[in-house]
């Protein structure tokens, strides 16, 4: 079930809520949290129910190996420990790479091996790394949990089920458990609903209407001789705000639904493209993924502790396998690579500014050079995030750095007098058509970037509100919106926010998934 849907909205998440805090006033804590529990797992099967029974599997298998981790005198824990995760990741390579391992072997030693039609459960590689996260607090102490409910909750919340964020245990299931959260609020109402509905907003009115210039030139087998420059950087740019309006839409609606039971989640987007540098970004894009991979990967390979060189491979590594992560194709692997490359350099730029003591980044032209940089390299890696192919995915780098020529459309060079006579000559082509369409989706990109690159976010706006959980980085709680752009319980935030989910219900009928279910 999509949060962008009317059976959600008007049916599902009126009724969850309020079946819950029925059952929490007029029977008990463990009815209203069995409530939730049955809802959630309904919310998945709506989708395809015979996955329903691996989701199952793995919420059992992980508690019961979760309950022998917590057992101090258990002289195996170590070994239990490798085999909970190994059976997780199994599972995951199973479903999600089996078929991207046996093509690539068919390819390289011309055999002939198939294994059918895989297709990969929603949500399975966010409830994999949420419980292999568990496991290792488990073995390190850190939780223990011996009721399944309870924990079965943990896993499965809907808010969050589907495409994160990725959430701890000891973070999200004491919120519950809080006696004031069993009855409902006005403010968690108010302003659980007000961020659901700049999410929704965000989703059908920005991302899906990006998405009508990024198919032309992405989708497979329309990349050709007739992508240039201008397409070619006029699709990338509208694809590059699609993914974060369309991902951070949905974790703004997944905050706002948990908020409305008086859980808060983590926060997952801080504005990430107005980063000065790929590391700033990395803190700031899908936090919880970014700490996942520092916590349970890029430590678990030896971090820093084993010298600069190894660090920087550790760097690389870790971003590799978060690229493939992300999906199981080559151009993921890329894009992983690129972000590894990417940090490298970064973490290599700042070691030698510290020796030299070079410190530029309060001067102002220095931090609008290392945006622009940042940025475009952040762009040029999304071409692999989102070509299904790697040649695809090379044609478009080509295009954008202007090896396939710079077309203009002839009525647009017409109207530019003698503006388009100069062009022409200097090597601008003209060319039939698609004049409307190429402005069309640079007003596009006009309008949405101000919005991702000026504007505060979602946890600026509601900041008075406590809206998320700084599990980390909580320099981002200094970081406040202006007075003005302060939500507060108020009629002009009334009529905001109102407006906001009547234009996100209005675009309904143009459903589509959210990017990140693919992943």
């Amino acid at each position: 079930m999509l949060f962008n849907s009317y059976e959600f909205i008007f049916l599902f998440f009126p009724l969850c809520a309020l079946g819950f805090f029925i059952c929490a006033r007029y029977f008990s804590l463990d009815t209203a949290l069995g409530f939730l529990v049955f809802a959630s797992l309904g919310f998945y099967a709506y989708w395809k129910p015979e996955y329903l029974l691996l989701l199952l599997f793995s919420i059992g298998f992980n508690f019961a190996v979760g309950r022998l981790l917590s057992r101090e005198n258990y002289w195996r824990r170590r070994s239990t420990l490798i085999f909970g995760i190994a059976v997780n990741l199994g599972l995951l390579a199973y479903f999600k790479y089996a078929n991207f391992f046996i093509d690539n072997v068919n390819a390289v030693f011309g055999m002939h091996w198939d294994v059918g039609t895989i297709f990969l459960p929603l949500a399975i590689s966010f409830f994999t790394f949420q419980q292999i996260s568990y496991l290792v607090d488990a073995w390190q102490g850190k939780t223990h949990e011996y009721n399944f409910l309870h924990y079965a909750l943990f896993v499965c919340f809907f808010p969050q089920l589907i495409a994160g964020p990725i959430v701890h245990h000891k973070a999200i299931l004491p919120q519950f458990m809080k006696p004031e959260n069993l009855t409902p609020r006005w403010s968690n109402f108010a302003v659980g609903i007000s961020i659901f509905a700049i999410g929704l907003f965000k989703k059908t009115v920005i991302a899906d209407s990006l998405s009508a210039y990024v198919g032309p030139v992405y989708d497979a087998g329309s990349v050709g001789s007739n992508v240039d420059f201008f397409r070619a950087w006029g699709s990338s740019l509208a694809y590059t705000f699609q993914l974060y309006f369309d991902f951070s839409g949905y974790s703004d609606m997944a905050i706002g639904a948990a908020r409305v039971f008086g859980v808060r989640l983590p926060v997952n987007f801080f504005s990430p493209y107005k980063s000065t540098s790929i590391i700033e970004f990395w803190r700031r894009w899908h936090i919880t993924l970014s700490q996942f991979l520092r916590d349970y990967l890029y430590i678990a390979l030896g971090g820093n502790r084993k010298g600069p060189a190894r660090r920087y491979v550790n760097l690389f590594l870790t971003m590799l396998l978060g690229g493939l992560w992300h999906g199981a194709g080559w151009p993921f692997v890329i894009w992983g690579g690129l972000h590894g490359s990417y940090l490298m350099v970064n973490h290599g730029w700042r070691h030698i500014m510290s020796r030299l003591g070079w410190d530029f980044s309060s001067a102002p032209l220095y931090r609008a050079a290392a945006w622009l940089l940042t940025f475009i390299a952040v762009v040029f890696s999304w071409v692999y995030f989102r070509a299904p192919t790697l040649e695809q995915g090379n044609q478009i780098v080509m295009a954008m750095l202007g090896m396939s020529g710079f077309h203009i459309p002839a009525g647009i060079l017409a109207r530019l007098g003698d503006v388009g006579a100069s062009l022409t000559a200097i090597g601008f082509v003209p060319v039939q058509g698609g004049g409307a369409a190429i402005i069309s989706n640079y007003l596009w990109i006009l309008i949405v970037a101000p919005i991702a690159l000026v504007l505060p976010n979602v946890a600026q706006i509601f900041c008075q509100h406590d809206p998320v959980l700084y599990e980390n980085d909580k320099a981002f709680r200094t970081i406040r919106s202006s007075k003005l752009l302060s939500f507060d319980y108020n009629n002009r935030w009334a009529v905001a926010v109102a407006l906001a989910g009547v234009a996100g219900i209005l675009t309904l009928q143009q459903v589509s998934e959210f990017l990140y279910f693919q992943f």
